[in-house]
């Protein structure tokens, strides 16, 4: 059985790790060890909580034993996806350096710049920095990368989720091609095997476990839920996870509970509090302060359980933990591994269980192709998920409502009484009556006289227009046909063509209070205008007509 101290790691390194407690090394430590201390590239695939960390930050201590950094210009350079991940980097640097002189920088977000500086500028052996506050310090002149010997990518994968493949591809750009490299995942994605190929050199392959499985100590469940209705699914899916962590008795002294949403998250943990549960939320819109006081309140028993999101999942050794429940199935098959991967670390056994709603079986089929093992299903502890009812509440807008058929109100006064109906048959009328009735001859109804309406003097009635070219006659009086070869009156329009009357513009004008042409104010007609010939515009004959007092 190979032991640390067969591993050429210095005496230093070595007595830290004794005061650790550990002495035997774990598969993928005892594989990437030695291939990292003869300078060698290493590529390292092994299942979350194998202590990949150790893997490069022992190596990495012995071969920086020799030599001093220098201003601005850091000798080593680790890169991890979220800021816990970063800072648990750094505590297992100080445990392991702590009989060494080197040193070391954190270059987060939610710290301040200026201590940042302060320390790059003393000049560090070790920089501890996630990829997005590394380049920041980079843009503003406060970094050079030109001395980096050892360079160090952890939970890859996770970077890749994280969108940062980019800015791993800019970093490595900025380092000397002559650096060595050490990448360590727990699954390996085709995007990744493209960045190994194109920046490792020659790596030495460690793969302790196939890609993507999970450890044979944690035992596994999922339990289906359904809720009675969508508007209730969301409590009743909470209430099962109590139910769950109160099955498990005194077995479960702490647990992470992972959701997938932010807002989930906070949701829950408010809930196992109101409940009486000792629980807080950690995600990613929380300050650093907060996420390392919970983080810390967590590793020492002080809270029992952690709600988290994604930003815990990856590469948090808390060794400790009993219990991991998905409230949510991830939504990336690569998840799982990471959040189950929380308990049963070194050697220790554990329990994760996932709650799956109907939404989420495709996320679950994902997981169980991923994993190739199908994860058994547990009894829910609700009882048999009751389906919906037909009767929705009356706050469900998607559900189709009840059509009354509208009430057929009837013409008359409000409060008259109805008229009630009389129905009579043949059988009721006298003979005698029948008989007088079919002997009597039958009258010819005639048609009522419709009703005149009210002409004016000068206007004939509509129904005695003669057809065109023609005589009209009717009316209150008779008028002569004009004659073709007179010029037209002052009470034809000027425009009337074939012989046409304008009785229509007449008629429209006489709807305007008798204000027609040739009309006076009293309505008389105004046929002849002394000394102003018949062709006179109408508007001056009025005028005229005014004046002279006709």
């Amino acid at each position: 059985m190979i032991k640390f101290s067969d591993l050429n790691l210095d005496p230093k390194v070595l007595k830290a790790i004794i005061d650790t407690g550990y002495e035997i090394p774990t598969p993928i430590q005892a594989g990437a060890i030695p291939p990292a201390l003869e300078g060698r590239d290493v590529l390292g695939i092994a299942q979350t909580g194998t202590g990949k960390t150790a893997s490069f930050t022992l190596p990495m201590i012995t071969l920086l034993g020799r030599g001093r950094a220098r201003a601005r210009m850091p000798r080593s350079l680790v890169l991890a996806p979220t800021r816990e991940l970063a800072a648990q980097v750094a505590e297992n640097f100080n445990a392991y350096a702590k009989y060494t002189k080197l040193t070391k920088a954190l270059l987060i977000g939610g710290t301040s710049f200026k201590e940042q500086d302060q320390l790059i500028d003393k000049g560090v052996d070790v920089l501890i920095a996630t990829p997005g506050r590394l380049i920041d310090h980079f843009e503003r002149g406060k970094l050079i990368l030109s001395d980096v010997k050892i360079m160090v990518v952890d939970e890859a994968d996770r970077m890749l989720d994280m969108g940062f493949i980019p800015d791993i591809e800019r970093i490595f750009q900025m380092t000397p091609f002559t650096r060595q490299t050490l990448f360590f995942s727990a699954t390996m994605a085709p995007e990744i095997e493209r960045i190994t190929n194109t920046f490792l050199s020659n790596p030495a392959k460690i793969e302790v476990a196939r890609a993507a499985t999970t450890g044979e100590n944690i035992k596994q469940g999922v339990v289906m839920f359904q809720g009675t209705h969508k508007t209730k699914a969301d409590a009743e899916k909470r209430e099962l996870l109590r139910r769950l962590i109160a099955a498990e008795g005194d077995a479960c002294s702490n647990a992470i509970i992972f959701c997938n949403r932010k807002s989930d998250v906070d949701v829950v943990a408010k809930s196992l509090k109101k409940h009486g549960m000792n629980a807080e939320p950690i995600h990613g819109d929380l300050d650093q302060s907060h996420r390392t006081r919970t983080l810390d309140g967590f590793r020492d028993g002080s809270i029992r359980f952690l709600v988290a999101s994604d930003v815990a999942a990856r590469g948090l050794d808390i060794p400790a933990v009993t219990h991991v429940f998905n409230f949510d199935v991830p939504s990336h098959a690569e998840d799982y591994v990471h959040r189950i991967g929380r308990t049963g670390r070194a050697g220790r056994t554990g329990t994760a269980i996932m709650i799956c709603a109907p939404r989420d079986e495709k996320n679950l089929a994902d997981v169980e192709r991923l994993v190739q093992n199908a994860i058994p299903r547990l009894d829910n502890p609700m009882g048999a998920a009751t389906p919906p009812t037909t009767t929705a509440p009356i706050d469900d807008v998607d559900a189709p409502r009840e059509v009354k058929p509208r009430r057929q109100r009837t013409r008359g006064p409000r409060n008259a009484a109805p008229t009630p109906v009389v129905e009579a048959t043949v059988a009721e009328v006298p003979a005698e009556v029948a008989e007088e009735a079919e002997a009597a001859p039958v009258a010819e109804t005639a048609s009522p006289e419709p009703v005149a309406q009210p002409q004016r003097e000068d206007r004939p009635a509509r129904s005695d227009r003669r057809p065109r070219g023609g005589e009209r006659t009717g009316g209150d009086r008779e008028r002569p046909a004009p004659d073709r070869n007179e010029r037209p009156s002052p009470d034809r329009a000027s425009n009337d063509r074939g012989g046409r009357d304008q009785e229509p513009r007449d008629r429209a004008d006489g709807d305007r209070g008798g204000r027609g042409r040739g009309n006076d104010r009293s309505g008389g007609r105004q046929d002849n205008v002394v000394g102003m010939g018949d062709d006179t515009p109408e508007f001056i004959a009025k005028s005229f007509a005014e004046r002279s007092g006709a």
